[in-house]
């Protein structure tokens, strides 16, 4: 428990040094600002597997799949991988939330900020009862393979009419019959009083529906992962890294999302792939390196090839005489 409590500790820690001084005042975060904390989190990411590798040689955390540490390590690793790369969608529903509730960028952060605290309950929740169903009946295996594919087709089939609307949403529209809801702005506050009353701000509006639209996509990553490993602490660990990079790098990609719209494609590999190992699980096991190299490989080609269309898209452009 010692692990898990100095973890957690330093995770709040961190944030709350992110909002009283990092972010203590308002302001729009700059790509230059959001590509460096994107880099010195996934930096911390990669350096913490050196710490997965030293707890998991001293035995100071349970470890109820037998692992060595170099083998902790890849299954970290590969959980980071996927977890960041299943982000990638959030990033495109966060952006679509912001713009239809009209929240200025300099409070955006504010309401990512809170989303991520929320997130991690959420997650807790979701890995804790995950493990222990696929550790208590094994054919939960099956059941989480065939959601990742059906996912991932549906992925495949999605048609333009399917996309998203905050406003239409089913969240938004019972939330305004629980609570008053104003869409008028009153600087950061997420609440304020007229007439007597308390209203919701957008602020407000757009944190609960990231944060219910968070545990729609957890349903997503946490039976992604748990095909990695069912290791509580290498899932909720490798959980918790991607989604504090999430801020940084919705920031560092919110304006150029376009240029990155091939990288759907990547997203439904690795959940077809992972869907497969699975459902093969009790028959055939994929060695660690080649669910780790997949993984790597559809992210890269997914990114390289959004690259070389919008450059190409760029090209055919008319130049202006």
């Amino acid at each position: 428990m010692l692990v898990w409590i100095i973890f957690i500790a330093s995770i709040l820690f961190f944030l709350a040094l992110d909002l009283g001084v990092f972010n203590k005042t308002p302001h729009i975060i700059s790509s230059k600002e959001a590509g460096k904390w994107t880099g010195i989190f996934v930096t911390i990411s990669f350096l913490f597997s050196g710490v997965i590798y030293w707890i998991y040689q001293n035995n100071y955390i349970e470890n109820p799949t037998n692992l060595s540490p170099n083998l902790a390590v890849i299954k970290y690793i590969t959980g980071y991988l996927i977890e960041l790369s299943l982000s990638v969608d959030n990033i495109f529903v966060i952006a679509v939330i912001f713009a239809s509730f009209k929240i200025p960028q300099k409070y955006q952060h504010r309401v990512l900020f809170w989303g991520i605290l929320g997130a991690i309950v959420f997650r807790g929740l979701m890995i804790y009862f995950g493990v222990l169903l696929i550790n208590k009946f094994s054919w939960m295996t099956y059941l989480f393979g065939a959601f990742l594919i059906f996912t991932a087709a549906k992925m495949v089939f999605k048609g333009e009419e399917e996309q998203f609307n905050p406003k239409k949403s089913f969240i938004f529209r019972n939330m305004r019959k629980v609570m008053p809801v104003t869409m008028h702005m009153e600087g950061q506050k997420f609440f304020i009083k007229k007439r007597g009353f308390t209203f919701a701000t957008p602020l407000f509006v757009a944190l609960i529906v990231i944060e219910l639209m968070d545990v729609l996509f957890a349903m997503d990553s946490v039976p992604a992962i748990l095909a990695i490993t069912s290791d509580p602490f290498l899932v909720f660990s490798s959980n918790i890294f991607a989604i504090l990079g999430l801020r940084s790098m919705y920031f560092f990609l919110a304006n150029m999302l376009e240029k990155f719209s091939y990288l759907e494609y990547s997203l439904i590999a690795i959940l077809t792939f992972v869907g497969i190992k699975m459902l093969l699980i009790h028959h055939f096991k994929f060695p660690e390196w080649v669910s780790l190299g997949f993984i790597a490989l559809a992210l890269l080609g997914g990114i390289l090839y959004s690259l070389h269309k919008a450059k190409e898209n760029e090209n055919q452009l008319p130049k202006n005489e």
